[in-house]
């Protein structure tokens, strides 16, 4: 349990942050909040704040929601009743369901202020780094994990360059170049240079075909996966700042970048839940803490951009209603938006059932051990 724990307190961060979001400026704007959940189903621990707002830890662990009084659109409210959310001003309402994705986007600005405050930002090189280790590789017994290579027969050699030119072959294509012949790559080893002579091995595909690069050439391996190493600088307070808005700026187009090549058939998507989030974070914790402040500031940005789709029962479809009525200054029809979000609970309900079996599918079996894969002699 205690080695999950972090990822589990980033993972509530997350919601926290959003729900709070919405409940702060739900009060700001008049509103009176009911309740304020962490978690769906009925609440574990409750107690109730001098406000009247219950706060709550419930055990579905999906997400969680502020229920604001008024909100639901098959309430009935008093017209008089100004704390009820029906009754105020659509800027009021438009600000309140705004401010969970938003405060999961300044959630980011502040995260990466102050990691990169304390430990500095990303070097713009970055170096291939050694990574596991294939048995019986070229590689092993000479190379260490961890290693960070620095040139390769004299030659420099940068995973990104000071340039800012990223070439992630570079490394492969000049150890193949050498048609098998021994190779000297200077690597930076707990922080002395060390030159070690390798010769690499020829590669085989899965089926034992030989490897071939795009020219029909043989390609020749040193057998160990690649690592991104890069050193951390201090850039000064003003330039730190700079960069943490831009971080969010940056990851937007980044995660958008990658949801249209899923959208297009370039690229596969995978869907995970609350399970394979706490691995994800648990993974990047045992890495380093600096690696999972990282995957924090990147799920909070993935979390605001989500919650702005304008999709039924998420923020961004309740704010497509709401921005209908400051255009046009009238309601949309009660009853059609009460069934477009209805609907769209439904829709996210039996979506968040799949996504958590197939979750508990991968504990119980998960994809490396449910298919052992055959050692051929290659």
């Amino acid at each position: 349990m205690a080695s999950v724990l972090p990822a589990i307190l980033a993972l509530g961060f997350l919601i926290v942050v959003h729900e709070a979001g919405h409940y702060v400026v739900a009060r700001l704007c008049g509103m009176r909040v009911e309740r304020f959940s962490i978690g769906f189903g009925p609440g574990l621990f409750k107690f109730r704040s001098k406000s009247g707002t219950i706060f709550q830890l419930a055990p579905v662990p999906f997400g969680g929601f502020v229920e604001i009084r008024g909100m639901n659109i098959a309430e009935e409210i008093d017209p008089e009743d100004r704390e009820a959310y029906a009754n105020r001003p659509a800027r009021l309402r438009f600000l309140t369901i705004f401010a969970g994705p938003a405060t999961n986007w300044l959630s980011a600005i502040v995260l990466a202020f102050l990691l990169y405050f304390a430990f500095g930002v990303k070097s713009t090189e970055h170096w291939f780094g050694v990574g596991s280790m294939t048995a019986g590789s070229a590689s092993e017994g000479k190379l260490q994990p961890d290693d960070r290579v620095l040139a390769v027969d004299g030659k420099p050699l940068y995973l990104v360059s000071p340039e800012g030119r990223v070439d992630a072959g570079l490394l492969r294509r000049t150890v193949s170049a050498r048609r098998g012949e021994p190779v000297t790559i200077t690597v930076l080893r707990a922080g002395k240079k060390v030159d070690v002579v390798v010769t690499p091995k020829p590669g085989s595909n899965p089926d034992c075909s030989p490897m071939v690069d795009e020219h029909g050439n043989r390609e020749y391996l040193l057998g160990f996966r690649v690592s991104d190493q890069f050193d951390r600088v201090d850039v000064g307070v003003v330039s730190t700042l700079r960069r943490a808005f831009e971080y969010p700026v940056e990851q937007t187009v980044s995660i958008m970048t990658g949801l249209y090549q899923i959208v297009t058939g370039k690229a596969k998507a995978e869907v995970g839940g609350p399970v394979r989030i706490v691995e994800e974070f648990n993974h990047a914790f045992k890495t380093g803490f600096v690696e999972g402040i990282e995957l924090l500031m990147v799920l909070s940005v993935y979390l605001a951009l989500v919650n702005l789709f304008p999709l039924p029962a998420l923020d961004g479809g309740r704010l497509v209603f709401l921005g209908y009525e400051m255009l046009t200054r009238r309601r949309p029809n009660p009853k059609i938006e009460a069934t477009v979000h209805m609907v769209g609970v439904l829709l996210l309900f039996v979506v968040m059932v799949l996504v958590f079996y197939k979750d508990i599918a991968r504990l119980v079996n998960p994809p490396d051990k449910a298919k052992p894969a055959l050692v051929s002699p290659c």
